[in-house]
């Protein structure tokens, strides 16, 4: 039977850093300021023909959306009743949408742009120009170009042998019983496998140096506090653990880049294939900066929950573990280590022939993928539902609109892969029902290879163990954990830790 789901997000963030009394004077300073000039200027309009401005103090708004951005927006949504609305952040106005109108135009419009709305408003990935280097090619279009460069099919088929291997390696670690935490261990799975294809060999062969590189991403992470999202130029604790963990990532980084240049020997790793496109150092480490957040970021909680509901749903477990046998028996070679058997599955039949997974990936992202996508506008004042999104404005969609709308989604807060095996009626008159691989003018350009991730991550996982879920004293948990909908960057567990109580079983057949 399966374990109760915990509907309603609980989060809320908290710091244990102290700053220093005149920063806390100097940031207390501000927000009064800022509120009383902002607030002299606000509004609050119901007229059908203009949108709904939300009334009091800017900064209270701009807290809630860098701390509960999930409540905040579904909160107001439900508060007010209408389908947009307009807030401030500082200087920076918002339009929150919402609907199918709203949806449409956010993924479609051509003048909303991602990296402009997610530049000052989101959690950005570590760059050099946090630590004032400047890459020469550092544009969005041109890293879009790389990251399908990199993903083409006959790289992946190539590098696929070599992401068995790094995982089997790491699941022998394990030992063959005990217990693991999956937020841990399997997102450690998805770090090598995207440190593997998106860097360079010497790095990815290296245990203590791909450690490194996790631990300097942690700790660039946990910097993005509200405070330092809304004043990055503020002084304090957070801002120096960012810098110090950028410079970290980009010293590390610089070493294989420098190592890579010197060889007399190209490879078709990612690192040589930029170096060979004439890209500058700064260009290179950002590039690839860039390749592993967008690559771990989503994609190593995605498996971590998969592997969580699979536990918990017995029936759609076996399922997927039959789905592997099959998929083992109709293309692995005959002998040798599991992992190599998998080696001989075409990528065809790894993308075609598992629908039973792809639907359990699928409903995971539905169910816990819930942030909020953000744009800017950059093409001049136009009209959404007949009001008016000006030029500059930022634009906000909170994901929870569309996947957890019961209209599409039959009771969308219980985990169930059958709606998307059985096509239901409804969703094919929607447009854009799931927003998890991106939509309209911005899907995803490494969805190729962070679904072969999870599924590789996956399928071998259920090849070596017997598994069950547990808490920290070795039972079954009451309830597990919920995602933070509140969390900015990805879906991190809140309640009471969870584990995976292993096994090793004899090689499938």
């Amino acid at each position: 039977m399966a374990l109760s789901y915990i509907p309603s997000s609980e989060g809320f963030w908290r710091t244990s850093e102290t700053s220093p009394t005149i920063i806390t004077l100097l940031f207390s300073f501000c927000f009064i300021a800022i509120s009383f000039i902002s607030a002299r200027s606000r509004s609050r309009n119901k007229d059908g023909a203009k949108m709904y401005h939300l009334g009091g103090y800017p900064m209270l708004s701009a807290w809630l959306f860098f701390t509960k951005r999930y409540d905040f927006m579904c909160g107001t949504f439900e508060r007010t009743g209408q389908k947009m609305f307009r807030f401030r952040i500082l200087q920076h106005h918002v339009v929150a949408l919402s609907g199918e109108e709203g949806r449409k135009a956010f993924v479609s419009e051509k003048n909303f742009d991602l990296q402009e709305g997610y530049r000052i408003l989101g959690g950005p990935a570590p760059s050099p120009r946090d630590i004032n280097i400047e890459p020469v090619d550092g544009g969005a279009t041109l890293f879009i170009k790389h990251v399908l460069n990199l993903f083409r099919k006959d790289r992946i088929m190539d590098v696929t042998p070599h992401l068995l291997e790094d995982v089997n390696r790491r699941m022998d670690d394990w030992g063959k019983s005990g217990k693991i935490n999956p937020f841990q261990e399997m997102y450690n799975l998805v770090f090598q496998m995207t440190v593997r294809m998106g860097t360079c060999r010497e790095l990815a062969d290296d245990p203590q140096a791909t450690a490194r590189l996790s631990k300097l991403f942690l700790l660039h992470e946990k910097a993005a506090s509200p405070i330092s999202l809304l004043l990055p130029w503020l002084p304090g604790r957070a801002k120096r653990a960012k810098e110090q963990a950028t410079r970290g990532l980009y010293d590390l980084l610089s070493s294989y880049v420098d190592l890579r240049r010197q060889s007399s020997v190209r490879s078709a790793d990612a690192i040589d294939m930029l170096i060979a496109d004439g890209h500058d150092d700064a260009t290179t480490i950002a590039f690839t900066l860039g390749i592993i957040f967008a690559g771990v970021v989503n994609t190593g909680i995605n498996v971590c929950w998969t592997v969580i509901y699979l536990g918990d749903e017995p029936a759609w477990k076996q399922k997927v573990v039959d789905e592997v046998k099959t998929l083992l028996f109709n293309h692995g070679s005959t002998t040798g280590p599991i992992h190599q058997r998998f080696s001989a599955v075409p990528l065809n039949a790894w993308e075609e022939e598992m629908p039973v997974l792809d639907a359990v990936i699928k409903e995971t992202i539905r169910f816990t993928m819930s942030g909020t996508a953000l744009r800017r506008n950059i093409g001049g004042d136009m009209l959404i539902a007949h009001k008016t999104v000006r030029n500059g404005d930022f634009l906000a969609y909170s994901l929870g609109d569309i996947h957890f709308d019961d209209q599409i989604y039959p009771n969308p807060l219980s985990f169930d892969p059958a709606r998307f095996l059985e096509q239901p009626g409804d969703a094919s008159d929607v447009l854009f029902p799931f927003l998890g691989w991106g939509a309209g003018r911005h899907p995803c350009a490494g969805m190729r290879a962070a679904k072969l991730e999870i599924k590789l991550a996956i399928a071998l996982f259920l090849s070596k163990f017997e598994f069950s879920i547990v808490d920290a004293f070795g039972k079954a948990p009451k309830y597990l954990p919920q995602p933070d909908r509140n969390n900015i960057q990805n879906a991190k567990p809140l309640g009471d830790p969870c584990y995976l109580k292993f096994e090793r079983i004899e090689s499938m057949r």
